[in-house]
């Protein structure tokens, strides 16, 4: 109990920057059409703002089901190797535990567990803690966007839309290790940021970005 309380306490600032983009969730839901239990199910059981937001942008009737599967298991697939990092930690777990904390886990419970093993600690609690606050506020921000969709649409250059980068920039700070991760790091940034200036459609820079850089970081640790 003690590491889930830990993982409580860790993941309440979080929720600054997960705010404004379950709200604009919610609000893109309710804008496409989607029923206030649809939109509570969506975020539930698919727990991606990346993910559901493309979705929706692929939505149509009628939908293009392999398109968005596609499009999804794209974005989504970064959650492998996340997972087999946390590895650690989910082989100390058993049963329905195990199960919720690797269920649970988004971009943000990643950085502050490997933060966490890094330090030395092997708690499934403190992943579990962060992993289990996280979805429950996501699924009620989604909902709330979806129930005052008419109240809280924002203009496209809003500074809230920017609320959800700003925390994901925050979380790369504790997973730097030193010098030896700068390069690694510029080319995923300069890739992702080409990409997306030569107008290729998502994921490809997000794709293109995390490959190439843990190519170099791979390439980098064979050397040594």
């Amino acid at each position: 109990m003690t590491g889930f309380r830990r993982g409580l306490r860790a993941a309440l600032p979080l929720m600054l920057g997960l705010a404004p983009f379950g709200l604009v969730v919610g609000v893109v839901s309710q804008g496409q059409g989607l029923t206030l239990f649809e939109t509570l199910l969506m975020s539930a059981a698919v727990y991606a703002g990346t993910a559901q937001l493309l979705t929706m942008q692929l939505w149509a009737d009628p939908a293009p089901l392999l398109a968005a599967a596609l499009a999804t298991f794209a974005v989504n697939v970064r959650m492998v190797p996340m997972g087999a990092a946390l590895a650690p930690v989910l082989d100390r777990m058993r049963g329905w535990r195990r199960w919720l904390a690797a269920g649970t886990i988004v971009d943000h419970s990643f950085a502050l567990g490997v933060a966490d093993m890094r330090g030395g600690a092997r708690d499934g609690g403190f992943l579990l803690g962060i992993g289990v606050v996280l979805w429950l506020a996501w699924v009620l921000v989604a909902t709330l966007g979806h129930v005052f969709g008419g109240l809280v649409r924002l203009p496209a250059g809003s500074p809230l839309f920017f609320a959800a980068t700003a925390t994901f920039c925050a979380l790369l700070v504790p997973l730097w290790r030193g010098r030896r991760e700068l390069w690694p790091w510029l080319l995923a940034a300069g890739v992702a940021l080409a990409a997306a200036r030569l107008g290729l459609p998502q994921p490809v820079p997000l794709l293109g970005g995390a490959l190439s850089g843990a190519a170099l970081a791979a390439w980098q640790e064979r050397r040594a």
